[in-house]
């Protein structure tokens, strides 16, 4: 029904101008929290605050969408890190290019301080991910099968999250303009060398201790 060249282009058009909505709310969240009103959002994006409540109906809705493009942000980074036939080229890629989602855990850390539903959502998003990544990593025989995967992703999910948030919400507690860039290379180059030998050598000498564990659950 709308095939002439003009519709096309209004429709990238809006959907050029929702997302560049939809990316500084981001930052500015991460930022400043979600006290954040959607004023000083549009004068980020460089649109009337009509345009914000046009694409995303309320502040909640747009919440709702950068939910949705941290978690597919987050999904896609963690696949690749969990499928690359060579382990340690995929992590010294993704340790690479760690500042670009500096925001990203910023905001994450933001909501889920912040708590509520949305935070909630969020959380239980990330970790039926994980499961997913981590599964598509043991089917192409780059991770080792888990007795219990979804078990496994909460817990690596809530070791992470945990890391980021604790780290985090102490500078914010200081009252400092976290760099969040900055905090996540940081963070990164502390903790990913005892993670990656951990992950990869395991952490007691007898094998049989999981055994026993999981015969007296």
């Amino acid at each position: 029904m709308f095939n002439n060249q003009s519709d096309k282009q209004g429709s990238a058009t809006d959907l050029n101008t929702a997302a560049r909505i939809r990316d500084a709310a981001i930052e500015l969240f991460a930022a400043a929290g979600f006290r954040v009103g959607v004023r000083a959002i549009a004068a980020a994006a460089g649109v009337s605050p009509g345009l914000v409540n046009h694409h995303f109906g309320s502040k909640d809705g747009l919440r709702i969408a950068c939910d949705e493009r941290v978690l597919q942000l987050i999904r896609d980074e963690r696949t690749k890190a969990a499928t690359a036939t060579d382990a340690t080229s995929g992590l010294l890629a993704a340790m690479a290019d760690v500042e670009e989602y500096g925001p990203l855990i910023g905001y994450m850390v933001r909501s889920l301080i912040t708590g509520g539903q949305l935070a909630e959502s969020l959380l239980e998003h990330m970790i039926s991910d994980a499961t997913d990544y981590l599964e598509q990593g043991v089917a192409l025989g780059t991770i080792k099968p888990s007795r219990d995967p979804a078990a496994r992703a909460r817990h690596l999910t809530l070791l992470n999250v945990g890391a980021s948030m604790l780290y985090l919400q102490l500078r914010l507690q200081r009252g400092e303009d976290v760099d969040y860039r900055a905090a996540i290379r940081d963070l990164t180059e502390t903790l990913a060398f005892p993670a990656v030998e951990l992950y990869s050598q395991g952490l007691f000498t007898d094998p049989t201790v999981v055994d026993t564990f999981q015969k007296e659950r």
